[in-house]
């Protein structure tokens, strides 16, 4: 039975992921922080008919994200698919233009996006190759690649952590496990000013899953609604 661990689960496009690889024929590890969302994600997709679990974990907190990954793995005999894509509601109000910023406000943004999404690979990379398959998918807005002044914190870290996803797939290039970085050119459910399309979770998801198909060569995909 093939599994996919989504980490940052919500009721946007973590749910989303979730239906179509669950529609498809895997099982769905929910990873978040909110034992209560988790919850109702679980209530939802199982109501659904796709098996979830949830294995709730802070990413900032690394042991227990490497826990709840390990919790997920044994719990469903393995983890093909790894999705990475948490949304930090806990960010601390500051400056955030490219003069303005210091250390400290971008340090925060590098643990969620970059760190978090090493933590998570580790726990699930060993095993993929020793099997010589395996799926990593790690989701940004696209300012990670085109970055706007009033978010220059939050886009460096994206940026980082787009960097290092487009290595890991030049690294794991011929071995059986795709890497890939998906950069988000649009909002889910309201607009932004910055003039990006809004678009629902379900017109993305889809992306995923190609990537984990048919598109195992591209180590990027960005989706402009």
């Amino acid at each position: 039975m093939s599994s996919i661990a989504i980490v940052g689960a919500g009721p946007q496009l973590g749910l989303a992921i979730a239906r179509t690889f669950g529609a498809q024929g895997h099982d769905v590890a929910l990873i978040s922080r909110s034992p209560d969302k988790l919850g109702d994600l679980v209530t939802t997709l199982t109501s659904e008919g796709i098996t979830a679990t949830a294995f709730p974990a802070d990413v900032l907190d690394r042991d227990a994200l490497t826990q709840a990954l390990k919790n997920a793995t044994d719990h469903f005999d393995g983890i093909n698919v790894l999705e990475y894509s948490p949304a930090d509601t806990r960010r601390p109000t500051a400056p955030a233009t490219p003069a303005d910023i210091e250390p400290s406000h971008i340090q925060n943004e590098i643990e969620f996006q970059l760190y978090g999404a090493i933590t998570a690979t580790k726990a699930v990379l060993p095993a993929m190759r020793e099997a010589g398959t395996g799926t990593l998918l790690y989701t940004t807005s696209a300012r990670s690649i085109t970055p706007q002044p009033p978010t220059a914190n939050t886009d460096a870290a994206m940026a980082a952590l787009r960097n290092w996803a487009v290595n890991l797939h030049r690294e794991l290039d011929g071995t059986g496990i795709q890497a890939a970085h998906i950069g988000i050119d649009a909002t889910i459910g309201t607009p932004t000013f910055y003039g990006q399309p809004c678009v629902t979770a379900d017109q993305i998801s889809p992306v995923y899953w190609e990537l984990h198909t048919t598109k195992r060569d591209k180590a990027e995909q960005v989706f402009r609604g």
